[in-house]
């Protein structure tokens, strides 16, 4: 069978089973070739498949098994590490229609939803009954549950609720071959078997298609939230109020932390209006920012005391004591992402250490800037060790392509290789995707890499899902289809 019968049947067959919801423009293909890890595939797909439930899901995966096609699963197409980029060869399938909320049960404190539900929406339902969806990825407001759960996504709430592991119950996911797998349960508690669910949340698409999904939510808190936001005179300064504030009893269920460059930035971003309290004062040069939230017993309290402390320190502070005043100082730390690059493009990492190794790892970045000339505005979520560097890549010098320059890349790995031997990790809530692929092996070690490839390719032989993320896929073996057709 010629390359172009092939396509055709292949194209024939997915506008049969779709409609006008397999879509081949050259607009549409070109858009999905990045998401916002500021990676360019190589050439565009395909096409685009948007199935409207599991059973289409299914046949789409069945058809392009058949044809031996990659296909990439996409969410909102809001991630940072290059997972969702749809690149020549490759179908790109789209959840964004399953975007159900099928079940909400106030009894059980569950939700059952289909992966192309906003999050923030899902919380926002939850919220009739008294409840919440507490994982927040910054981008909750336009990012899907599926794609959360793809890279088993954080936020600034996770230090206190948990990543969004903690919140899966249960999955629908469809895998290589078009077969359907229901894994969990509705139940609090089980134990029976492997923990398939844990193992498909952070997959990244590479181990099956997840399209529904049972999750767990929790009482809303009765106690209004308490929020501080605070500009100290340095990085130096903000991390001890940091350790100060994570030695008490309370904990915190969020804690932030900007240093000079990231606040500096979003200071000249934001209007005035928008800038609460001390954030709207005049920057001292070197000065970070400290945003901390409290919602249960003893918030007043430990607010009074963190105002204290940033006295002491000679910072400036504001006190919200409701959501609405707090969201507004949370705003100032959220609009970092769109912030940056101020002038320049950004290569937006996640890297992740021991809290204790903090002031380690911002000491590391300001080296690797001195050292390299790339500027590094880090900031992040100082309650669990997570940090954001985002490393400044000049427009001109993207390659024709919009390939990132190799002394980004260079300047990227000292980063990873700094956060790894502070005990840390390659990434806590971003995931591996594209990005960061070449490193991965140097964080699990050899025999844990071994062995993750081979559960890859229990799920996946042929190496169909996502070929390109996590652990790249072995290149489809002579029989990649009944036909022996090889890839067009």
């Amino acid at each position: 069978m010629s390359g172009t019968t092939r396509g055709s049947s292949l194209d024939a067959e997915l506008r049969e089973l779709l409609g006008e919801h397999w879509i081949t423009d050259a607009s549409t293909l070109e858009a999905l070739r990045e998401d916002r890890s500021g990676l360019i595939a190589k050439g565009r797909g395909i096409g685009l498949a948007e199935p409207a439930d599991t059973e289409q899901t299914a046949a789409v995966l069945r058809i392009a098994a058949a044809h031996g096609i990659p296909v990439v699963p996409r969410g909102a197409g809001t991630g940072l590490a290059g997972g969702g980029v749809v690149g020549a060869g490759r179908i790109a399938l789209s959840t964004a229609r399953l975007n159900r909320i099928r079940e909400i049960d106030p009894v059980d404190q569950i939700a059952v939803v289909g992966a192309g539900v906003i999050n923030a929406e899902l919380d926002r339902a939850a919220r009739a009954h008294g409840l919440r969806y507490a994982p927040d990825p910054a981008s909750r407001t336009i990012s899907t549950i599926g794609g959360n759960i793809a890279t088993n996504a954080g936020g600034l709430l996770c230090a206190k609720y948990g990543v969004t592991r903690e919140a899966v119950l249960g999955l629908t996911v469809v895998l290589a071959d078009g077969r359907i797998l229901r894994t969990g349960r509705r139940s609090v508690k089980g134990v029976t078997g492997y923990d398939l669910t844990a193992l498909i949340v952070g997959s990244e698409g590479t181990l099956g298609v997840v399209t529904e999904a049972i999750v767990r939510l929790i009482p809303r808190s009765e106690v209004e939230p308490i929020t501080v936001g605070a500009v100290l005179p340095s990085l130096g300064a903000a991390l001890d109020l940091c350790r100060e504030l994570q030695s008490e009893g309370q904990r915190p269920a969020l804690l932030e932390i900007m240093d000079p460059r990231s606040l500096a930035a979003v200071t000249a971003y934001l209007p005035e209006a928008q800038r609460p309290g001390p954030f709207s004062d005049p920057l001292r040069d070197g000065s970070a920012a400290v945003i901390v939230q409290w919602d249960s017993e003893g918030a007043g309290a430990a607010a009074e005391r963190a105002t204290r402390l940033v006295a002491v320190a000679g910072g400036w502070a504001i006190r919200c004591e409701d959501e609405a005043g707090g969201e507004r100082v949370l705003g100032v730390r959220r609009a970092m992402n769109p912030a940056l690059p101020n002038g320049s493009d950004v290569l937006i990492e996640d890297v992740c250490v021991p809290r204790s190794r903090l002031g380690e790892m911002y000491a590391a970045i300001a080296r690797i800037e001195a050292e390299t000339g790339i500027e590094i505005p880090t900031a992040g979520h100082a309650a669990d060790g997570n940090l954001h560097p985002h490393l400044s890549v000049r427009a001109e010098e993207r390659t024709p392509g919009g390939e990132i320059p190799e002394r980004v890349w260079e300047a990227a790995s000292r980063v990873f290789r700094a956060a790894l031997d502070l005990g840390g990790t390659l990434t806590g809530e971003h995931g591996i995707g594209v990005l960061k692929a070449r490193w991965l092996r140097d964080e699990l070690g050899d025999e844990s890499f071994a062995l993750q490839r081979g559960i890859r390719r229990l799920f996946d032989p042929r190496g169909q899902l996502n070929p390109d993320a996590m652990f790249p896929a072995d290149p489809p073996s002579a029989d990649a289809n009944a036909n022996g057709d090889t890839v067009p």
